[in-house]
C-alpha cells in the first residue's frame, strides 16, 4: 500500500504549518540549552515528530494502520523536505530572506 493522493497533500500540509511556525519550535529548541548540543537538530526533531504524528493520527482517523511501505515512503517524503524544514529553522529560505 502507497501513500494516498490525500494523505500525501496532508503531510505537505503539515510540513508547510510546522516549516512556517519554526521559530516556535526553535524557541522551544532554546529552553533546553543546557540539555541538547543543537538547537536547529533539536527543532528538526520536535518539527518530525509533529509531522509524524499527523500522518500516524491521519491514518488511525481513516481506520488504517500505515504500513511498512507507507512508512518508508514517509520517510522519502521527509528527506526530499529536510532542506526546506532546516532552511526555515535557520533563516535561510529564499523567501525568509527576502522580506
Amino acid at each position: 500500500m502507497t501513500i494516498s493522493k490525500e494523505n500525501k497533500d496532508f503531510i505537505d500540509s503539515l510540513i508547510d504549518y510546522y516549516t512556517e511556525e519554526s521559530k516556535s519550535y526553535v524557541q522551544i529548541a532554546e529552553n533546553f540549552t543546557n540539555n541538547v548540543k543543537s538547537i536547529p537538530d533539536t527543532a528538526f526533531g520536535i518539527i518530525v515528530g509533529c509531522v509524524y504524528s499527523g500522518f500516524l493520527q491521519s491514518y488511525q482517523n481513516q481506520q488504517q494502520t500505515p504500513g511498512l511501505e507507507d512508512i518508508n515512503e514517509f520517510n522519502q517524503i521527509l528527506k526530499e523536505k529536510t532542506p526546506l524544514i532546516m532552511g526555515a529553522i535557520l533563516g535561510t529560505n529564499k523567501s525568509e530572506t527576502s522580506i
